[in-house]
Formats: structure tokens, C-alpha cells, sequence
């Protein structure tokens, strides 16, 4: 049975064999570790280990573990700026969450005070929300279109064709700025199958930064999860969402997959 450290070391290697085969560096892909099937002993081992973006489907989870994993990391910088004490980690490289699930608009306080980036937003009204959290915050808020490429009723997200409309009213705003796109492959044991969707949404993003959308810093693609994201990094994805294939599978089959739409 492998441990949590190989497979967080295989998962890196598959990444940087993707990014090659693509004519890109590894260091051009950013991993974040889901942390729905992750224990919290799970997530500090990866801090441990050098780790810092991980991304949660759910606002409640999402603060649980957030709060923890930096009560920990206080904790572990203290130590390592102690007489005695020797850094696990590098105590100046913070961790950053992400919120890659289904967001509410009265949940979005919540997310905006504590996440580095909101990969799942779909509509105004949600945009508006984060704009104004970030006013009383009195901080800006970087978030990613999801678009259901696939057009599955099952999958959140704009279609494709709203996604330009929604990138021009957010850079209106003054605190959310848009810096990419998000979205999900419809679920299949071939990873083969994502290809056309993951094909589709690069096209889509690449004409939309072309545009000049998101201040000129229109640049993150959020493709990938678990089951495809070698796939996804070959197709121009330069933020992958891995959960399962890091700390273990969910107790359904393809639970990980069904649930990062949802809240």
C-alpha cells in the first residue's frame, strides 16, 4: 500500500511528464490538493512537505480546515524560529486555499476572507456578492469563470457563449478580477474522453485573453481533476484540482468527481 508522500510524488512526476509532452515546464502548472477525502493529520504531512495550494468543494469544510491547517502552520513556524527549532517547511511560503466547488451567494463572506482564488464563479449576482465582500474586507478578490463546456444539466457553470459577457461586467468591478476560466470533462473511466472538452474550453480561453479581458492578467486555466489531468495539462491546463489520487479514493466511486460542483 503506498504512503501519502509517494503518491503526492507520483502525482507531481505525472505532472511534470504532461507538462514536457506539452513543450512546458513543470513549474508552469500548479497543483492544488483536494482536500475532501484528506484527514487533517493528511493535510499537515503536505505542508510538510512543501505543499501549499489546496482547494476545498464546500464553504463549511473549507473554513474547518483552513482554520486548522494555519492554527498548525503557526504553531510549526514558531517552533522553527525557535533556539532549537528546525523549519519542516519553508515558514515564509504561506498556504493558499481555493475554492473550486458550487458557491452560494450567502456563503461567499466566508470564502472571500480566506481563499486565494474562487475557481467556480457562473453568474453575476455572484460576482456582484464577492465584490461586495471584498468592500467590507477591504481587499480584492481574484476569481475564475466556470463554464460547462460539456453543456451537462448535471455540470455548474456558464455556457460558453455567456462566458465573454460575464470576464467584461466583473471588469467593471473594482475588487473581483477575472483570471481565467475553470471547468469540468464530463466523468469516464478513459481520460481520453475529456479531451474534446478540455480542447474546447483552451480555444475558448485563449480567444478571451486575446480579448484583453481580466487587466491583461487574464492567464489561469483550471482543468483536471484526479481521473484526467495529464489529459487536461496536455490541453493547456495550467491549475490541476487533485484530490483522491493524493490522499485516496472517496467512498463512492466518482464521488470526488460529482461533488466539486456542489455546496
Amino acid at each position: 500500500m503506498t504512503t501519502l508522500a509517494e503518491r503526492y510524488t507520483e502525482v507531481r512526476q505525472r505532472i511534470a511528464d504532461a507538462a514536457h509532452r506539452a513543450g512546458r515546464t513543470p513549474d508552469s502548472v500548479y497543483l492544488i490538493a483536494v482536500t475532501k477525502t484528506a484527514e487533517p493529520e493528511d493535510i499537515r504531512e503536505l505542508i510538510e512537505l512543501g505543499h501549499r495550494d489546496f482547494g476545498e468543494n464546500r464553504v463549511q469544510q473549507l473554513v474547518q480546515r483552513a482554520s486548522m491547517a494555519q492554527e498548525w502552520y503557526d504553531r510549526a513556524r514558531l517552533l522553527a524560529r525557535s533556539a532549537s527549532g528546525k523549519a519542516p517547511f519553508d515558514p515564509d511560503k504561506p498556504v493558499r486555499w481555493h475554492m473550486i466547488g458550487h458557491l452560494q451567494r450567502n456563503k461567499a463572506r466566508k470564502v472571500a476572507d480566506l481563499c486565494r482564488l474562487v475557481h467556480s464563479v457562473d453568474s453575476l449576482r455572484l460576482a456582484e456578492e464577492l465584490q461586495q465582500c471584498a468592500n467590507r474586507l477591504d481587499r480584492d478578490i481574484e476569481v475564475l469563470i466556470q463554464v460547462n463546456v460539456s453543456g451537462e444539466e448535471s455540470k455548474q457553470g456558464l455556457p460558453s457563449s455567456a462566458a465573454g459577457a460575464l470576464a467584461e461586467q466583473i471588469d467593471t468591478m473594482v475588487r473581483v478580477h477575472v483570471r481565467g476560466l475553470m471547468t469540468m470533462a464530463p466523468y469516464s473511466e478513459n481520460p481520453e474522453d475529456a479531451r474534446p472538452h478540455f480542447a474546447r474550453c483552451r480555444e475558448l480561453f485563449e480567444e478571451m485573453r486575446s480579448q484583453g479581458y481580466g487587466e491583461g492578467r487574464f492567464d489561469l486555466l483550471s482543468m483536471g481533476m484526479s481521473g484526467d489531468y495529464e489529459v487536461a495539462i496536455e490541453e493547456g491546463a495550467n491549475l490541476v484540482r487533485v484530490g483522491s489520487a493524493i490522499f485516496g479514493e472517496a467512498s463512492e466511486h466518482a464521488e470526488e468527481h460529482a461533488s466539486a460542483v456542489e455546496d
